[in-house]
């Protein structure tokens, strides 16, 4: 699982750049927690450190623990369209897609709500 997710730190990137990274980070540590998912992170992470984690993670969860797996999806409300789309040839390969619609997702909540409020 060394290969970098490249879409996904430059999605992080992103984040930073609009100065909502920190807010990016929490709302995936709520989200993990909502699902019952332990996990470390936090915003003094760069983008590929905290991607790196959130692979792993979800590379575990789809070996080991399918259904806590699903549950994750299903909290951070990742479309099921994205998820079947997903022409991969093994588990590390759809982890780290799977980690990227994660951070899309996120993202995107975290986003709507800054531009909501401001």
């Amino acid at each position: 699982m060394s290969q970098p997710n490249d879409r996904a730190i430059a999605l992080l990137e992103n984040a930073a750049l609009h100065n909502l990274y920190s807010k990016t980070v929490a709302q995936l540590l709520k989200d993990f927690e909502r699902a019952n998912i332990p996990i470390q992170l936090n915003d003094k992470q760069d983008a590929a450190a905290l991607t790196a984690t959130i692979h792993e993670k979800i590379y575990v969860l789809l070996l080991e623990k399918f259904a806590d797996y699903l549950n994750l999806l299903y909290v951070i409300d990742v479309p099921e369209k994205s998820v079947k789309e997903i022409r991969a040839s093994d588990a590390v390969e759809v982890s780290r897609e799977i980690t990227y619609l994660v951070l899309k997702r996120e993202w995107q909540k975290v986003w709507l709500r800054s531009q909501m409020s401001g």
